[in-house]
């Protein structure tokens, strides 16, 4: 019984994470801004959803594969996060690189501002 109330407790954190980190999403105005909200989705509640598998059923073989693709999540998700922001400076830049004498900035970030 205790099993299924910790178990239960740790993938309602999961949802809660889940759903701040669309309500980020859904809030912040840039796809930067925006990847930031992504990363707590991809990462830390796969983190509970495992731990919630692990209390249920216990240390054996599918909670070991369990464990094995998190691992790669948590390290896939950096490199993956890294790749989706030179795709989007690319996009909107057309070059991922710091030019010398171009402002680092987007275009539309640069525009004064009208009082």
């Amino acid at each position: 019984m205790t099993r299924h109330i910790v178990a239960n407790v740790l993938l309602a954190v999961a949802v809660l994470i889940v759903a701040a980190s669309a309500l980020g999403v859904l809030l912040m105005p840039s796809a930067f801004a925006k990847l930031h909200y992504v990363t707590p989705a991809a990462v830390v509640a796969p983190v509970f959803v495992a731990a919630a598998i692990f209390v249920q059923e216990g240390l054996d073989e599918n909670t070991g594969e369990i464990f094995l693709a998190l691992f790669f999540m948590v390290v896939a998700g950096p490199f993956l996060s890294h790749a989706t922001i030179r795709a989007i400076r690319v996009h909107e830049r057309g070059d991922w690189q710091l030019r010398p004498g171009r402002p680092d900035r987007a275009p539309e970030e640069t525009k004064e501002k009208t009082p």
